[in-house]
């Protein structure tokens, strides 16, 4: 078995997408590790604010395959890929780590770089693996987050029930 993180965000209907995700998520793979639900405002263009969190949950599958049931997750609930890279989302689903892996192969990269530019990736990650390491960075989540530039991004926990 190989632990997974995943970053989940949505703009549109984005309380009733993140609720399907999570279901969705815990159909795919069984017990889930949920962050808290944060809103950011969307990164690289004009939108809605989004609702992003950070799941772990442990997977037989490998990396392919995981990441290969994550969009077909995003196309089921209705993911758009026609329009630009950074655009609004029902259901955005992004394969972070897969155990320590590193790698860069077909489309995939891992650790995801979102890890270390992103609040609302770092933030809900330092949440839930605050001492786990970054593969290539070498320092803990929690370190990662504690020497971000929280500045950045307007980024901030909301009550969400599950």
């Amino acid at each position: 078995m190989s632990t997974i993180y995943i970053s989940l965000g949505s703009n549109i209907n984005r309380e009733e997408n993140t609720r399907a995700g999570i279901v969705a998520l815990k159909q795919a793979f069984g017990d889930l590790t949920l962050s808290s639900v944060y809103e950011s405002d969307a990164v690289g263009f004009d939108g809605d604010a989004f609702y992003n969190m950070v799941i772990a949950c442990e997977v037989s599958a490998s990396v392919f395959e995981a990441n290969q049931i994550l969009r077909d997750i995003e196309d089921a609930h209705g993911r758009d890929r026609s329009g630009p890279r950074f655009s609004s989302r029902t259901l955005d689903l992004d394969l972070l780590l897969y155990d320590d892996l590193i790698l860069d192969e077909n489309g995939l990269r891992l650790p995801r770089g979102e890890i270390l530019k992103n609040a609302f990736v770092l933030w809900p990650l330092a949440e839930i693996a605050p001492t786990l390491k970054h593969p290539e960075a070498l320092l803990s989540y929690a370190e990662l987050w504690a020497d971000f530039d929280k500045n950045k991004e307007n980024l901030k926990p909301v009550e969400f029930s599950f």
